[in-house]
Parts: structure tokens; sequence; C-alpha cells
């Protein structure tokens, strides 16, 4: 049994599977209290499926980017979990964990994530001969990824409504938006990706994997008197 963990923004999702086939997953809009929310909930899920909290034989967790105060809380639980237990730790990107539902389409897929500053995080993914990363998780605009985009691609995530409009008017039909709820990111692509990683013999080192933010967070300077 292993245990996913996705606090990357105010929606959270959490799961259990069998080698990477999903068993049970609670989904929930957290808003800013991923500190209060996540371990109730978790203790809820293995409560429902009749789970023991010392059951889990390997953890998944989301590694953003992504909120800042949310992806600690959801990194220090599954290294809680990893390190109590003694089971492996494996750490995938948000951006892919909302990429991979689309992989079947065959054509690049580029999740977004509203970055502030009029800015995005984006990657680009696509399943040709194996599913691969093209681009991996960066910080752009939209006016710099419209004219990189030559074919048809699917743009998933969190897409803010002034970004979609802008996709579909500098793209017209190279851009193919999937309504909200299908973009809607699970845990259970959390497991099956996170499955992947550890069925080929890789995992993360608990004392240093760190989530991936991109941009730092701002420091607010002391007013001086």
């Amino acid at each position: 049994m292993e245990l996913a963990i996705d606090t990357s923004t105010d929606f959270c999702s959490i799961g259990l599977s069998q080698q990477g086939e999903l068993v049970a997953e609670l989904t929930w809009h957290s808003a800013q209290n991923h500190t209060v929310e996540l371990t109730p909930n978790i203790e809820r899920l293995l409560s429902q499926t009749g789970t023991s909290p010392q059951s889990p034989e390997a953890v998944f967790v989301a590694t953003g980017p992504g909120s800042f105060n949310g992806l600690r809380v959801g990194m220090s639980t599954a290294k809680g979990f990893a390190l109590a237990l003694d089971i492996p730790l494996v750490g995938i990107g948000t951006l892919e964990i909302e990429a991979y539902p689309f992989a079947f389409t065959g054509l690049p897929v580029c999740p977004v994530h509203n970055a502030g500053r009029g800015e995005i995080a984006t990657a680009l993914y696509q399943d040709k001969n194996g599913w691969r990363c093209l681009k991996p998780a960066h910080i752009t605009t939209i006016d710099t990824l419209c004219p990189q985009t030559k074919r048809r691609t699917v743009f998933c995530g969190e897409i803010p409504p002034s970004v979609i409009e802008e996709l579909e008017k500098k793209l017209a039909k190279y851009a193919i938006i999937p309504e909200a709820a299908v973009r809607m990111r699970h845990a259970a692509y959390l497991a099956a990706l996170g499955w992947r990683r550890l069925s080929q013999g890789e995992q993360d080192d608990a004392a240093s994997l760190q989530p991936l933010y991109l941009r730092q967070p701002p420091i607010t300077l002391r007013k001086v008197k």
C-alpha cells in the first residue's frame, strides 16, 4: 500500500494505492488550511479503508511549484511517514501530475499555473515513445509562451480564466483546453507516477528533498523607525 499526498495549491488530494493503482482518494478545497486539515483527512482516509497508519510501504508527495505553506505542510508530513516507517519517499512535480492524465492524446501537454506578477509557471510533457519532459518547470509569460507553440497542444492545470482567454485568442485551434473538472489534479495521478519511479528503483532522500518553488518568497524588510 502507498500513500500519496498533494497539497500544492488550494486544492488538496490524498490517496491510497496498491502498486500505483488507486484504492481510495480524498480531494477537497483547503484554501490556506493545509496545516489543520491534512493530518485529520489522512486519518479519515486510513480509517475509511481500514488501513493502519503503519501499513503504507511507500509515500509519494507533490513537490511543486505551488503554495509556499501548502508545499511545506505536505512535504513535512510525507517525510514524517517515510522516516517513521522507514519506507521509500518519491517526489513528483505538481505540473507533471497535472499533465499526466492527458498523456493518452500523444500531443504536447502544457500545464499552466498563475505565478503572479503577470507571469505563469509551466512545463511541457509528451507521451511519444514513452512519457517524457520536453521542457522542465519554469516561469514565463503568455506573450513568450504562445509564439513557442507551433502545433496543437493540450493546456491543463489550474489556469486562470484570463489566461484561458489569452490562449484561445492567440493560439486559436492550436490551444486545446479541457473543462475545469477534467483538469482537476488528483492523487491518483501522483500515485501512478510515483509508482512508476519507485518500480524503476528510484526514490528520494527524505533529508534532502525540497519543494520546488521556482520563485523565492518575498522578503518583508523591517521598517526603520
